[in-house]
């Protein structure tokens, strides 16, 4: 913009043309670099120098070294322009999952984060926890009915494979019964996208539902559930055996949850006395 100013170009002109107000300009021109940005950027390029020169190095000692070069700031400083320049330690990173990026859903979004269903076995929502023990992680699949908020099937195992996500989701269809049309919503886990359960889902006549990349509120109602499992449960103890923490779960889903916890949206009933209201036979039966 300066150049055009020189060659002739009004700066009005210019400005309008780019959608940009004239202030902003004569600002910049008063003061190209604003003293904090320069600051920041000399402390960015000490912290580069130091990780170039060991890789190995955390953020903490990376401010050790830049503190070295003249550059003093707090580790929390530190922290925030090695994450946002992606410098990591080559030893001390925890990449999340396992670096592979969710496959496409095999089923629409038929949910959209609209939870409330009508009726009983109208919506179920369904995902996966896990928690480690001593004896190596132990990993729960369950399936909520929306409606009453009643956890109508789950199956825990010790690897998270598509068939703990079948096992989870027969157990559902062997509480409740005849379940033909009712929609099924999970994220795009591959447990959910394999063929073993897309084929589950279509021999028991459900319809499946997915929600989007990196938006848990598209399962929000779900993951309700598991945290209060992580408070009440999970994150109350650390697990010795896989079959303690599987005694835990199970205690906690059947006795306290369907037959203690009465919720407000249900009108201060528990699930179990609210799913008698609603389908006496089928909740009587299970």
């Amino acid at each position: 913009m300066r150049d055009l100013a020189a060659d002739g170009v009004p700066v009005a002109l210019t400005c309008r043309v780019l959608g940009l107000a004239r202030r902003h300009y004569y600002r910049w021109l008063h003061h190209p670099v604003a003293e904090s940005e320069l600051t920041a950027a000399h402390r960015a390029n000490a912290l580069f120098d130091a990780h170039g020169d060991d890789p190995e190095f955390g953020y903490r000692f990376l401010t050790g070294e830049a503190e070295t070069a003249g550059e003093r700031m707090c580790e929390r400083t530190a922290w925030r322009i090695c994450r946002d320049n992606a410098w990591w330690s080559v030893f001390g990173k925890k990449r999340p999952g396992n670096g592979k990026r969710p496959g496409p859903p095999v089923h629409d979004d038929l949910v959209r984060r609209d939870f409330p269903a009508n009726t009983v076995d109208e919506l179920w929502l369904t995902d996966i926890t896990e928690r480690p023990t001593a004896e190596g992680n132990l990993y729960l699949c369950a399936v909520k009915d929306a409606c009453s908020g009643r956890i109508v099937g789950y199956s825990i195992g010790s690897r998270m494979q598509a068939r703990l996500a079948v096992d989870a989701l027969d157990n559902a269809v062997a509480r409740q019964g005849v379940v033909a049309g009712c929609v099924v919503h999970s994220d795009r886990g591959s447990q959910f996208r394999s063929r073993t359960f897309v084929h589950a889902l279509h021999r028991h006549g459900l319809v499946g539902s997915m929600g989007r990349v990196g938006a848990a509120g598209d399962n929000a109602a779900m993951e309700s559930v598991f945290a209060l499992l992580r408070n009440n449960v999970l994150d109350r103890r650390t697990w010795t055996t896989r079959q303690d923490l599987r005694t835990a779960i199970v205690t906690w889903i059947e006795r306290t949850y369907h037959r203690r916890r009465r919720q407000p949206r249900l009108g201060r009933l528990t699930p179990i006395e609210f799913g008698t209201t609603m389908n006496p036979a089928t909740t009587l039966a299970a």
